[in-house]
């Protein structure tokens, strides 16, 4: 296999993870950076010995050199990126929030299939270890047809030290961290049909909503229940897991708290360690994000090898996006939200 060049876009906290992960990545490279601020640009380049250096993306593309491109800036700049990238038919890598809006999304979906190129949404929290062993536990049958779930993340963990730009904006926990657990209700429970949602500002010093409750009635008839928070403290922190709960037909399923995967039916309960690796760049808590980062990066590569849809591809995540803008919508008005009718 021959190995793929890259380009990463945007040198800031989290893109130190997914160069990490490239670097561990069977089939695929970072060969230049790109960063409008020098001082992130000469850090990152020194740190991970990358000799081509950009402070500005149009003069990347413009000299070319490499089969994609990873974008991991802030959504501001997300719609102009990817449309560069499918001006330039580079295949490309969007971190998440994927759009500003819902109408921009559709238009960078558009303009990466006019380019005939990839186009995959970093939404990496379904390709979390314990994530995908409770995907393979209801592949397996474990509990016949689920019909009711819970996806929970609630932590007081201080994410404002590392994204203090996360305080600024008038949205925050769904847009942040509610998008990855819409993502994986979606994910293991199946398409959804209507988005009933309430929110609410506990913190005094951020603008947006730090704590959300969201129910899900799926397509398949099943119901879920969404709820995150970041005002929540407990006697152990859990950051940054997210515990599902699950009742099917012929038993249950529950993630619990350490990374236990907990099967209750006919023949009993049984209960496996699906705790993620601790991979030699990672460290506690972050490891389970960080191999999830590992995880989807090696998916866009042998995806890409296979001529193959990626898992979280940009059409796709327009219904987690639509899951997102049906929350907000809900919440404002206080009215059960249509998803089909925002995705029209």
């Amino acid at each position: 296999m021959t190995e793929l060049k890259g380009a990463l876009i945007g040198c800031g906290f989290f893109a130190i993870n997914q160069m990490h992960a490239w670097n561990d990545v069977r089939g695929a490279g970072i060969v230049a950076i790109c960063d409008r601020d020098p001082e992130r640009l000469k850090i990152v380049g020194d740190q991970f010995g990358i000799d081509r250096r950009y402070g500005d993306a149009e003069a990347l593309f413009a000299d070319g050199g490499f089969d994609f491109v990873d974008i991991a800036t802030t959504v501001q700049s997300h719609r102009f990126l990817v449309e560069l990238a499918a001006a330039n038919k580079v295949p490309a890598i969007c971190q998440k929030p994927f759009a500003k809006t819902l109408s921009d999304a559709k238009a960078m979906v558009e303009a990466c299939r006019n380019a005939g190129i990839p186009l995959m949404v970093h939404e990496n929290f379904r390709w979390q270890t314990p994530i995908q062993a409770v995907r393979k536990a209801l592949d397996a049958d474990a509990i016949g047809t689920p019909f009711w779930g819970r996806f929970s993340f609630r932590s007081a963990y201080d994410v404002f030290s590392g994204q203090p730009y996360l305080a600024e904006g008038e949205r925050f926990i769904i847009e942040d961290l509610g998008i990855h657990t819409l993502d994986i209700a979606r994910y293991i429970l199946g398409d959804v049909r209507s988005v009933t949602a309430r929110t609410k500002r506990v913190n005094p010093r951020i603008k947006g909503e730090d704590v959300a409750t969201i129910l899900l009635d799926h397509e398949n008839d099943a119901t879920s229940v969404v709820d995150v928070s970041y005002a929540t403290r407990l006697s152990r922190e859990p950051f940054p897991e997210t515990l599902i709960e699950l009742d099917g037909s012929e038993g249950t399923i529950r993630l619990t708290q350490g990374y236990g995967l907990e099967i209750t039916n006919a023949k009993g309960t049984t209960t496996t360690d699906v705790s993620p690796k601790l991979l030699s760049w990672a460290s506690r808590p972050w490891h389970n994000i960080q191999e999830s980062v590992y995880a989807i990066e090696q998916h866009w590569v042998d995806q890409l090898e296979r001529g193959a849809e990626h898992s979280t591809s940009g059409a796709d995540n327009l219904k987690t996006f639509a899951l997102v803008e049906a929350a907000y919508d809900s919440a404002a008005r206080g009215q059960t939200i249509d998803v089909g009718a925002i995705l029209r």
